[in-house]
């Protein structure tokens, strides 16, 4: 696949997750709210740039090799799939 690739998606997630032990340490050392609150919004845009990649990943991949298949049920699972992950989304 000519798109985005594991290495970058683990890197991303490894990335995020010593920014969230960041914040804890921040929590831990009692630092300012608003510091905190400003670290928490970049790691909502990372999560973001990441939930936006993986489903790049996954339209590419999956859902284009279903779809573009003979099995209807294969098709139909996988709209459904996504139409329930931004139903989901949408509730939050």
């Amino acid at each position: 696949m000519a798109g985005v690739e594991k290495h970058d998606l683990k890197n991303r997630a490894l990335t995020i997750q010593g920014h969230m032990g960041a914040v804890v340490r921040m929590l831990d050392e009692d630092a300012y709210c608003v510091d905190i609150i400003k670290q928490t919004q970049a790691i909502q845009k990372a999560l973001d740039k990441l939930n936006a990649l993986l489903l790049e990943r996954h339209l590419d991949g999956c859902v284009t090799t279903a779809i573009r298949g003979n099995r209807p049920k294969e098709r139909e699972r996988v709209i459904k799939e996504l139409m329930d992950v931004f139903e989901t989304t949408a509730k939050l």
